[in-house]
């Protein structure tokens, strides 16, 4: 019993380490630039598509099996490059444009990338499940846990970690936070905000793209993953509060564990226990567990 807890546990909290990586790029994203990026799922996809190939191309060069998470993680963090395409070439025409035009602009992006990773890869599922249990298996309080997941948990907290001190302790963060309170106010102490918001939007993007990529050894990368994850993406985001970096932290545990719960009591149960969250969140609290009143 206590191992098969144990077994929901993990799980639950390896799925809340990659949905972190994804809602931290939307809520950086949003607190700066103030847009709700509806295409964070088709980039979450796009980083596990470059990831397989990545691996696949490691793998077939001679490269350590034991090292496949070296080009698996690079890869997802260099495709985050798109976000510089993305924001310059489509949204820095919207930024002064009503906010449902930019939805319906971020929603255009999720089908055109989707065509792209049917185009490129077809429709086929990708993996590397064969490399999973590469690094082996734990054994803890009883529950057999791949060493893999313990790994992306680690790295999940250690960029949780980061962004916190980059928000908090270097210029660059707190440009962001004074662009996130005012925007016109640091326009006119000289910041160039063109450049701040393509840094931050390929900063959430890359965020989302190295959740994909992270996430492949345990899956399978198929084109519709993205549009299931921008819905547990959402809900973390308003679980926790829009714009706040420790609601996704704590919104994406809430969403993985609760969902691993469902999966392992009553599979049906799985989204519908998402919902349910949101629904009360909304009811008791509107702005999220760490949201601000001006949210």
């Amino acid at each position: 019993m206590a191992a098969n807890l144990v077994n929901i546990l993990m799980g639950g909290v390896f799925h809340a380490a990659i949905l972190f990586l994804v809602a931290a790029g939307l809520q950086v994203v949003f607190g700066v630039q103030r847009i709700f990026n509806l295409a964070c799922g088709s980039f979450y996809a796009l980083g596990a598509y470059v990831g397989v190939s990545a691996v696949q191309a490691f793998t077939a060069a001679g490269g350590p099996p034991a090292l496949f998470i070296l080009p698996l993680a690079l890869a997802g963090l260099l495709v985050g490059v798109v976000g510089v395409v993305v924001e310059r070439g489509l949204l820095s025409f919207v930024y002064d444009r009503d906010e449902t035009f930019q939805l319906l602009l971020t929603f255009a992006l999720v089908l055109m990338l989707e065509d792209v990773v049917r185009l490129t890869w077809g429709t086929a599922p990708y993996s590397t499940s064969a490399l999973y249990l590469t690094y082996g298996q734990v054994n803890l309080l009883g529950a057999t846990v791949p060493v893999y997941n313990l790994i992306v948990i680690g790295a999940s907290l250690a960029i949780a970690l980061g962004i916190g001190w980059l928000l908090a302790r270097t210029a660059f963060g707190r440009i962001i936070r004074a662009a996130a309170d005012n925007r016109e106010m640091a326009e006119a102490l000289g910041v160039d905000m063109r450049w701040v918001y393509a840094k931050v939007f390929t900063l959430g993007t890359a965020l989302g793209t190295l959740g994909g990529a992270l996430v492949i050894p345990a899956t399978a990368a198929m084109s519709e993953m993205g549009i299931e994850l921008i819905v547990e993406a959402f809900a973390v985001v308003v679980i926790g509060g829009l714009g706040s970096m420790r609601g996704a932290f704590v919104g994406a545990l809430v969403v993985g564990v609760f969902r691993a719960v469902a999966i392992a009591v009553y599979p049906e149960l799985e989204m519908l226990m998402i919902y349910l969250i949101v629904i009360a969140v909304l009811v008791l609290r509107p702005r999220g567990l760490f949201g601000r009143v001006a949210v």
